[in-house]
């Protein structure tokens, strides 16, 4: 298995823009709801925030919309572990629909592993969400994500 199945939703009405697609924002919905899905599926759930006020923070995402996703599609999407460390996840995240072979849309997610209250502070993962990661990222082999990949955003100096 090259990428774990997460998340899966049917694109809701309001979601559509005026051209007839589904709206960029939406796109980042379904992929926060999949993150949800992904600190679930590692141990980082309701019950673990509760008991140690730790969760995941975003630092940085990267967008890539590949295919127009029409009111009438239903979204897959699926997470690789593309690297970890102590108290960081680098997840790429691809988004499927039916009508195409390939992904409609992928992402990346820096993520990093907060302590919540008056000042958040960063916290390494304990070992058995270590190990969670550990046999996730294990579990997707050695292939490469298939997502275009990060770069920087700019405009050509000229």
């Amino acid at each position: 298995m090259s990428t774990l199945p997460l998340y899966r939703t049917a694109v809701q009405p309001e979601w559509i823009d005026y051209n007839g697609h589904l709206r960029d924002a939406y796109y980042v919905v379904a992929l926060s709801l999949a993150i949800d899905a992904l600190m679930d599926r590692l141990g980082l759930d309701a019950a673990y925030r509760k008991r140690t006020h730790c969760t995941l923070y975003t630092l940085e995402m990267h967008m890539h919309w590949l295919h127009e996703v029409l009111a009438d599609d239903a979204l897959d999407i699926d997470a690789r572990i593309l690297a970890a460390d102590r108290k960081r996840l680098h997840v790429g995240l691809d988004v499927r629909s039916a009508r195409h072979a390939g992904p409609v849309a992928t992402a990346e997610f820096m993520l990093l592993h907060v302590e919540q209250g008056d000042k958040p502070t960063s916290r390494p993962f304990p070992p058995e969400i270590a190990l969670a990661i550990d046999a996730l990222a294990r579990a997707a082999g050695p292939a490469p994500w298939p997502g275009p990949g990060s770069r920087p955003i700019a405009l050509p100096v000229r």
